[in-house]
């Protein structure tokens, strides 16, 4: 990769800023790229001020997002989206803009890196998979669990059987209600933490063993427990997301995966984070100083310098994924 990929940000919140920092550490790890554009509501984020909000570390302490006299900042999408230097465009914006964000960028030529949840209906989501079907461009889903390391050694196990078959998988994610953005507070507009935690794990659990055969769910909107069934695959699959805790709570997530030979441990913010436990003994497992939102990136920036059209999560999957969680979504309401 020799040409820098000219990079557009289209909201600059909690996540806007991850996937700037993100674009940045890509950069300076050999995937040429240039923050050129960002689009925000707000004066001072385009400014380059990094507002207080999020879960995650993604903001270096006393110094601007950006350097202003370098980057063109856009109170409109629309302004940015028409920007020629733009190539690929983040959407980091609150849920209900993601779908016609992401096509209006389709339609303009640009790659798009758009956050989760795509939509909170399959059928919304389902719109968004035509139009990156029907574009000349890339659309890449931002399940980025599916990039971070721990959970990209977790799922090679499952599929290389180095420690023979999963026989339980237990994923955890739990924190207090985000702050940072009005909109969480509305679950019509954020569809409460199963659309936006859960669906996390939601979607690790049908990358890792498919479909599930049938599920079963209990809890809420802001805490859910679901069980996964599989009529061939794991016994025991689980996955816990609630954002009901006070604040304060440490932000937590982790996962359990008890194969055949070994026991995988995972617990986010530990030292170290990931640990396997076999033939009587518990070591740590090293891994790559990245998180989700490096992977993505990085995976989007090598598969445009390279021309290619294979990525490692699809819109397509979204749909599917989003059909699910409408149905744990029902299961919930009767529960």
């Amino acid at each position: 990769m020799t040409r820098a990929i000219g990079v557009g940000i289209i909201g600059l919140g909690f996540m806007g800023r991850a996937h700037l920092r993100a674009y940045e550490k890509a950069a300076a790890a050999g995937f040429p790229n240039e923050l050129v554009a960002v689009c925000d509501r707000l004066p001072a984020r385009r400014a380059g001020e990094a507002l207080p909000g999020g879960n995650l570390a993604c903001d270096a302490q006393g110094r601007r997002l950006f350097h202003p006299e370098r980057v063109a900042a856009y109170a409109r999408a629309e302004d940015l989206l028409a920007d020629p230097r733009v190539e690929l465009v983040s959407v980091c914006t609150p849920t209900a803009t993601h779908v016609d964000l992401a096509l209006a960028a389709l339609a303009a030529g640009k790659h798009v890196l758009v956050e989760k949840p795509l939509a909170l209906s399959a059928a919304e989501t389902a719109r968004l998979a035509a139009g990156a079907r029907a574009a000349r461009t890339l659309c890449l889903p931002a399940m980025c669990l599916r990039f971070w390391p721990a959970w990209s050694w977790l799922r090679e196990r499952v599929r290389d059987g180095a420690l023979g078959a999963v026989q339980s998988a237990v994923f955890q994610r739990l924190g207090s209600r985000p702050g940072w953005a009005s909109f969480y507070g509305d679950p019509r507009q954020s569809g409460g933490a199963l659309f936006d935690l859960h669906i996390h794990d939601a979607d690790f659990v049908r990358w890792c063993f498919g479909p599930p055969r049938a599920l079963a769910a209990t809890g809420d909107l802001d805490h859910v427990t679901v069980l996964y069934r599989y009529a061939r695959g794991p016994a025991h699959v689980v996955a816990e997301g609630g954002w009901d805790h006070a604040p304060g709570f440490p932000f937590r997530m982790r996962y359990v995966a008890v194969f055949e030979h070994g026991t995988a441990e995972y617990e986010f913010g530990r030292d170290p984070e990931l640990l396997l436990a076999r033939d009587g003994a518990r070591a740590p497992v090293e891994l790559p100083a990245l998180d989700g939102y490096d992977g993505e990136v990085r995976h989007l920036l090598g598969r445009i310098a390279a021309g290619r059209s294979d990525l490692a999560a699809t819109v397509d999957e979204a749909v599917g994924l989003l059909e699910m969680l409408e149905e744990e979504r029902r299961l919930l309401a009767q529960a």
